[in-house]
């Protein structure tokens, strides 16, 4: 039965599905509950004439069905009473053993109110509608588990893209091991079409790799030597040799599945809500029952009072109230994983959907993270390659972040002589026997060049000159561009009735560029960590608020947001665990995505809410007045169960506009978002 309806003392059913030992808990020391073993411990889900969970209660309706033929048919009285009984017990043994253990220890449960009537209905005679309560209690849940197994199968499934070994290389040997044995600084060698075991540098080769099961990327990336690759990818072309940046149980790919098995763990603040009106349900459900039973005493009619009263204790049981948001809650956060969007609990998932105001990080959120030569001046007479190959030839010497973006723009070029690097001022060097330098417009004067440089510092850009012979001869603008998709996310959220603004602690001149060109209006640049977490608590008090960013700068934000956004599970460890949401890509359009998928399932939540609650109110004066008898109101309470256990797994589904082809494939036409609001 399910852990809502029944308890978490339930005995385990032995399912093909889970047959192996599920990945409950994910830790770095239990490698070989994530890597080891990930081949046979992710079976597919089995078919359902297969499952073991079914049986039992198949068994129970196929012997209920018998038993009202063998009554249609004039067969023997004892005959039915024997089909029916059997019946009865098939399906009460999956619910009775566990509602007793729990009686035990005093706790309450709708199986009680089960296991009530169900005593009470043979006292009076009823076994065949006893039969059919516990047939359609036990059918009703084992179909809820069922599709709480769907749910979690393509959670699980993410398991199974670590490979169960990998070929390494150790003091020049080549060795076969158990992914899971993998240490930081080994080789791996990945031949094309297999999945790389661990995060990783590639150490030589060059190729592409399918991002796709990890990052939701629909195009493989190219990678060569110098470049990150994450565990799960897949080679494309020729071999890799890949040196090992994390170990084999404690990967990039392992985090994520961390935080998957979190939302498993979790239920939502609905689901709490749900349990609240539940708990005290039962105890009150039990009260009215009994003194039904005591006025059919007072009136001298006991009997049709006690069976009112086990009528009564049917039609209120909140089965369907418990399970109503749990399936919804599941089916959404593992639909959501197939494109990359890990939410770490169900409260996290509601709380997206209620989501009006988004607060963006600049640097590695809305910003690639990775600067550019974006801008080159030079004087009339010098050539810009020429300004470029002095500034390569400088650079390469250079340590400091913004020397990879001048060689990445220059990456033939001779190399200066003489190089000596004065820290935050610049660098000076001989280059084919002339004097050179690059530095910053404050250690050199710009010169002609001034008027360009106040331009491009502006314009957002950190400007570095070029000097030979002591005169300045260009000026390079770097800065760290806009992602090409942010103004369409911006957009997007805009279009969906939600604020956006930025929260940064670079310079205002900066901030103020790069959130024009998102279209963002609201800017707020040169925050502390503690001035960040202190505007989202203003904005907290106003609307439901989302932070996302992806630095450990960012981590008190993103705490004290109602939802925390980390872009990029294998960011900041400090974003990532502080944060509610993580996505494993860096594509800026999953955020509407994700906040108007909650939206939706936060929809379909309240839904099955008010439907729970309305078979409970509308049942309940039906049996007490007799309009309805037991086997009547048994089946239009479990009827209904099913349908909110279907209403659920709605959420589910993903819209054609959130594909994650439509969404990460072309940006050229990118496909719209509201049809989801």
């Amino acid at each position: 039965m399910s852990e809502e309806c029944c308890g978490v003392d339930a005995p385990p059913k032995s399912r093909a599905s889970d047959s192996a030992t599920p990945p409950a808990t994910v830790t770095a020391g239990a490698a070989t509950a994530v890597t080891g073993g990930t081949g046979a411990a992710h079976d597919d889900l089995s078919p359902w004439w297969k499952d073991r969970g079914l049986r039992l209660p198949a068994t129970s309706g196929i012997l209920l069905a018998a038993s009202l033929v063998a009554g249609w048919t004039g067969g023997a009285e004892w005959f039915v009473t024997v089909l029916q009984s059997l019946s009865l017990t098939a399906g009460a043994a999956t619910f009775v053993p566990s509602t007793v253990r729990r009686l035990l220890r005093g706790s309450l449960g709708v199986g009680l109110l089960m296991s009530i009537a169900a005593i009470g209905a043979v006292l009076l005679g009823h076994v065949g509608e006893a039969a059919a309560l516990a047939f359609l209690f036990s059918i009703a849940e084992a179909l809820e588990d069922r599709a709480m197994d769907r749910a979690r199968h393509g959670l699980r499934a993410l398991l199974s893209l670590i490979p169960n070994a990998a070929l390494i290389e150790r003091d020049g040997k080549p060795l076969t091991l158990p992914a899971s044995d993998i240490m930081i600084g080994d080789i791996l060698v990945v031949r094309a079409g297999e999945r790389v075991a661990t995060d990783g540098i590639v150490s030589s080769g060059r190729g592409s790799v399918d991002t796709s099961a990890i990052t939701g990327e629909s195009m493989p990336a190219a990678v060569e030597t110098g470049d990150t690759v994450f565990a799960g990818s897949i080679n494309g072309e020729g071999a890799l040799r890949i040196r090992a940046t994390a170990n084999g149980s404690d990967n990039s790919l392992t985090t994520i599945v961390k935080l998957v098995e979190q939302a498993n763990a979790q239920k939502g603040n609905r689901a709490r809500l749900a349990d609240r009106i539940a708990r005290p349900l039962v105890p009150i459900v039990l009260g009215v029952a009994a003194a039904i039973v005591g006025f059919g005493f007072l009136v001298g009619d006991p009997e049709l009072w006690t069976e009112r009263a086990l009528v009564v204790l049917v039609a209120a049981s909140p089965c369907a109230l418990a399970i109503a948001v749990p399936v919804t809650v599941i089916s959404a956060i593992g639909s959501a994983s197939k494109l990359g969007i890990i939410v770490k609990s169900g409260a996290a998932f509601e709380r997206m959907g209620s989501i009006r105001t988004v607060a963006f990080d600049k640097t590695g959120t809305l910003t690639q993270n990775r600067p550019s030569v974006v801008a080159v001046e030079t004087l009339a007479t010098v050539t810009r390659d020429e300004v470029l190959t002095i500034a390569a030839a400088l650079e390469t010497h250079s340590t400091h972040p913004l020397a990879h973006a001048v060689l990445a723009e220059q990456p033939v070029h001779a190399e200066a002589e003489n190089v000596r690097e004065d820290a935050g001022r610049g660098i000076s060097g001989t280059l084919h026997g002339l004097s050179v330098r690059a530095g910053s417009t404050r250690w050199m004067d710009a010169g002609e060049l001034s008027p360009a440089a106040l331009r491009l510092a502006d314009d957002g850009m950190t400007v570095i000159a070029i000097e030979r012979e002591g005169i300045v001869i260009g000026l390079l603008g770097i800065r760290d561009e806009l992602r090409p998709e942010a103004a369409e996310a911006v957009a997007q959220l805009a279009s969906a009735g939600i604020r956006t603004l930025m929260l940064t602690g670079d310079n205002a001149r900066t901030a103020a560029t790069i959130a024009r060109d998102a279209g963002i209006g609201d800017v707020r640049a040169e925050l502390l960590p503690a001035d960040k977490a202190s505007a989202i608590s203003s904005l907290t008090n106003d609307a439901p608020t989302a932070m996302i960013g992806d630095g450990i700068n960012d981590a008190p934000a993103l705490a004290t947001a109602d939802v925390g956004i980390a872009m990029g599970a294998t960011g900041s460890a400090a974003a990532v665990e502080s944060a509610d949401v993580a996505f494993t890509g860096s594509d800026l359009r999953l955020i509407p995505v994700a906040l108007l998928h909650a939206r939706r399932g936060r929809r379909i939540m309240t839904g099955n809410i008010v439907l729970s609650l309305a078979i409970i109110i509308g049942l309940f004066p039906l049996a007490l007045t007799g309009v309805l008898g037991l086997a009547g109101v048994v089946l239009v309470h479990e009827l209904a169960e099913l349908v909110v256990i279907l209403n659920g797994l709605r959420a589910a589904r993903l819209s054609r506009s959130l594909d994650s082809r439509s969404v990460l494939g072309d940006r050229r036409q990118p496909q719209p978002v509201r049809s989801l609001v």
